[in-house]
């Protein structure tokens, strides 16, 4: 009964190493391809070994109830039934049914993981170092210079990202104002959104000029990996300059060039891989 037990617990680790490099090497495509064969051998014994450490951790003894009452339901000469099918499977022959065990424990051990909001933002920049984004559309709620001298609103929806990109982005803000005054209330409202508290984007990074073109002239000074505006006259004359640029439309509009996306939204974009 013992060597049977053992040699059942051999053939459904010799399956799991199977499954396992099926599994790894769709996982992990590229590094596992550049593995040597004892490389691969290792990795695949040690997640068998983490694997059935896991699984004995667990209660063992939930399926014994069930086969006892099964037991006592049957009648008294099943027990010759079940010993004359029993010796009509080959010793050292898995069952479909420990194939599917294996699988099982396998794809509990490599269920996909949901990526974190900054683990999105790093993949959606390219791992980008610094960024330019407008203000007008993509951050405020306001469209145009001459609303911004009545009221400045932070969409609270961008909010979330704009922290994230914080993080380990050089970010800069740059508008076009008509006054001193569309200045003070485009700073106070970021302010009060709490823009500034992260420590990661500061007052003197929100820049002001009076022209598009001097919106443009800021984005090729600064030379940054990417740049985030609404206008498309200015990404399409940033396109030969700027590594990648993000055209925020609510329209869908035509791909200009290879290294513009557009989005409806400034969120939107980061809403997922």
């Amino acid at each position: 009964m013992v060597d049977t037990s053992k040699e059942e617990l051999l053939q459904l680790i010799k399956r799991l190493g199977t499954y396992i490099t099926v599994k790894m090497s769709n996982f992990l495509p590229i590094s596992f391809h550049n593995l040597d064969s004892r490389s691969i051998g290792a990795v695949a014994g040690l997640a068998v070994a983490i694997i059935f450490t896991w699984r004995m951790l667990r209660s063992p003894s939930g399926s014994q109830p069930r086969q006892r009452k099964r037991q006592a339901a049957t009648p008294s000469n099943s027990g010759v039934s079940t010993q004359s099918n029993a010796s009509l499977i080959p010793s050292g022959v898995c069952s479909p049914s420990d194939d599917l065990r294996a699988q099982n424990v396998v794809d509990e051990f490599f269920q996909p993981v949901k990526p974190t909001l900054g683990q999105i933002v790093r993949q959606k920049l390219s791992e980008g170092r610094k960024v330019t984004c407008r203000l007008l559309g993509v951050i405020l709620e306001e469209s145009s210079p001459e609303e911004l001298q009545k009221q400045a609103t932070v969409r609270s929806s961008v909010l979330e990202v704009l922290l994230e990109i914080t993080k380990f982005c050089d970010l800069y803000l740059m508008e076009r104002v008509l006054d001193d005054e569309s200045e003070k209330r485009v700073l106070v409202a970021l302010e009060d959104a709490g823009v500034f508290t992260s420590g990661g984007l500061v007052k003197d990074k929100v820049l002001f000029c009076s022209t598009e073109n001097g919106r443009s002239s800021f984005v090729r000074q600064l030379e940054p990996d990417w740049h985030i505006d609404t206008n498309p006259e200015i990404v399409t004359q940033l396109a030969r300059f700027i590594k990648y640029q993000l055209h925020v439309s609510p329209v869908r509009t035509d791909r200009t060039a290879a290294n513009v996306f557009s989005a409806p939204s400034f969120e939107q974009f980061f809403g997922s891989i």
